[in-house]
């Protein structure tokens, strides 16, 4: 890794698989979760976490500062869960309840992408805003328009946090469904919208990943039309002659062939019966593994796309969980060793090994520009997936 302000790794050795040492799960769980469980601590109120740390010296530390993206918290919430401490859970649930209700424009059940981080106040609405920053050159505040956009994916993330805490956040799954819902194309659900109120842009690509979300957030719901609905949609993008998944649906329909790591490793996550998919994992470790070209043994972790400019930290920690539970121990514990190295003194996890992590996605703001990418920083969901492989649960596990 290399080495910036605010972002030294903890040095570890070797691979424990390669020491031959059996990795002490439940303990990489707590390591993980401990930074998220002081976060919620020291907040006063129900809280909504800042996504990365951000304590460099470059414009994404200017522009992130106080952002805390809703899929993240989300995230947290569920990981917090698995790690027993419910009481946070129900803190992060409550918050994300707050912000869907007291928008100040959207009364349809929608989240947006982010909100800015701290206590939301139940009776200061304005605390519900979307997160921006002060441009002291234009002399004006900004507020990114990914950020005050709403994606499926997110809002259907927070579906499975109140689902999994159970009937007191029944209204606000319901009303995020019911939003939801309206996303409905002949094929699947589309992405949602970008950009400000009262007219953001819609989305009209459709995500494998996101499909799959939602066929879970539906089917917890009852809602089993949308939930088959859903689900079709990711089964009809399995590439057979390939063994894995595409990514989703342009915008014309036709199909987008990029290969996603998430694409391909939440479908095994979520049905694990269907062996026919079982292929997608290899796919996965030999397409964004790295180094490139090692064996699987070999691999240190996994990048998001194909262009294996780094390693994708949260994507590692879905893998070492599904390896986990394949029965692949000493991958697992390899990967498990990666996140180790790059785990900052303050127990966050980085989002990448490398300074920026490119996706080849677009948050949408810059149509045909590929402007999603990842930050060697300390990041939330990072951790929060790490914490989830440590304790071997699944957001997508019944709850």
């Amino acid at each position: 890794m290399i080495a910036r302000r605010g972002v030294l790794a903890v040095a570890v050795a070797a691979p424990a698989a390669a020491q031959g040492v059996a990795v002490d799960w439940p303990a990489l769980g707590r390591r993980a979760l401990a930074p998220i469980r002081a976060a919620v601590a020291a907040a006063d109120g129900p809280p909504l976490l800042k996504s990365f740390v951000t304590d460099g010296g470059e414009a994404f530390d200017l522009t992130h500062a106080e952002v805390a993206y809703t899929y993240d918290n989300a995230l947290a919430g569920l990981a917090l869960l698995a790690g027993g401490d419910r009481a946070g859970a129900e803190r992060i649930g409550t918050a994300l309840a707050l912000v869907q209700d007291q928008d100040r424009h959207w009364r349809d059940g929608r989240l947006r992408n982010a909100y800015a981080a701290g206590r939301v106040f139940a009776e200061a609405p304005r605390s519900a805003r979307p997160p921006g920053w002060w441009d002291a050159r234009g002399g004006q505040w900004i507020e990114d328009g990914y950020a005050a956009g709403a994606a499926a994916g997110p809002v259907a993330f927070c579906v499975l946090l109140w689902t999994a805490l159970g009937p007191r956040f029944a209204v606000p799954a319901a009303r995020a469904a019911d939003w939801l819902e309206t996303l409905r194309g002949p094929h699947g659900f589309r992405g949602g919208f970008v950009g400000h109120e009262p007219n953001p842009a819609a989305l009209t690509w459709i995500s494998t990943e996101q499909n799959l979300d939602l066929s879970i957030a539906f089917a917890r719901l009852g809602r089993t039309l949308a939930a088959a609905h859903a689900a079709a949609l990711v089964r009809s993008l399995w590439l057979p002659a390939e063994g894995r998944f595409a990514v989703g649906l342009r915008p014309d329909g036709s199909i987008n062939g990029d290969s996603g790591l998430d694409a391909n490793l939440w479908p095994l996550l979520t049905w694990p019966g269907e062996t026919a998919f079982a292929p997608a994992l290899d796919w996965a470790l030999s397409r964004h593994g790295l180094p490139a070209g090692a064996a699987a043994t070999e691999l240190d972790g996994v990048d998001f796309d194909l262009d294996r400019d780094g390693i994708w930290m949260e994507g590692t920690a879905q893998a070492v969980l599904l390896l986990r539970r394949r029965g692949r121990e000493a991958n697992a514990a390899r990967f498990a060793s990666t996140l180790a190295r790059h785990t900052r003194t303050d127990g966050w996890i980085t989002a990448a090994s490398v300074p920026w992590l490119t996706t080849g996605l677009e948050t949408g703001v810059t149509p045909g520009v590929a402007d999603f990418r990842y930050p060697a920083r300390g990041h939330l969901a990072a951790n929060a997936w790490a914490a989830l492989a440590g304790f071997g649960v699944s957001p997508f596990d019944p709850s």
